[in-house]
């Protein structure tokens, strides 16, 4: 999708200036702006952010509904206990970011990097990640219902604890799990992936397997 593209592109107007804790924007267009500080509370109601960098920065709490993020980069970011609705997140580098106990519904992560990102406890809900890279991403204790991978790569995802419903891991490329056979239940795997799982299962199962 190009900004232009956006049902709102009428109508957003550029932004300039740091953001306000507990404020909300409306309309309004985040470009190639390098943020930090305290906003935590902020809300985004149809708003674009193009190669935004926000970096060591508080966001607890906030909302983003109907946003769109290109480009950006998220480093050191405390997005905890936020709220993410209709929303799309391109191109995005997101790094070292704790956004546990957050909501996030019929959003879409395309082309992303997720590295050491704490989404632990977090609802997940009709969730796509297209096309990307989750390296180190704690998803312990967080409920995934309608969420799907395709195309996308999982190193070292824990999800010991997760409650799965509809989550389908087929289309990713590869499934590191460390803790997999633990955080299953619910999801739907190929039976490729199932047997590169088999030795996670027969491990838990106390089962040796020897030729």
């Amino acid at each position: 999708m190009r900004l232009e593209d956006l049902p709102y592109a009428h109508l957003l107007r550029r932004h300039a200036g740091p953001l306000r804790p507990d404020a909300r924007y409306d309309t309004a267009h985040f470009d190639g702006l390098a943020l930090t500080g305290q906003f935590g509370g902020a809300h985004f109601l149809e708003c674009a952010f193009t190669g935004v960098r926000i970096e060591e920065a508080g966001l607890r709490r906030a909302g983003f509904n109907e946003a769109w993020v290109h480009g950006g980069r998220l480093v050191g970011v405390d997005l905890a206990e936020s709220e993410w609705q209709d929303t799309e997140v391109e191109s995005t580098v997101l790094a070292g970011v704790s956004a546990y106990s957050s909501a996030v519904r019929r959003t879409v992560f395309r082309q992303c990097k997720l590295e050491a990102v704490n989404l632990r406890g977090a609802v997940l809900r009709d969730v796509v990640f297209e096309d990307c890279l989750l390296r180190d991403v704690d998803l312990a204790d967080a409920k995934l219902t309608d969420v799907s991978f395709p195309g996308s790569t999982l190193e070292e995802v824990r999800l010991r604890g997760a409650a799965l419903k509809n989550t389908d891991l087929r289309t990713a490329v590869r499934l590191g799990l460390p803790d997999g056979h633990l955080g299953l239940r619910g999801a739907v795997i190929s039976t490729t992936q199932l047997l590169d799982l088999a030795p996670q299962f027969a491990q838990a199962l106390g089962i040796a397997v020897k030729d």
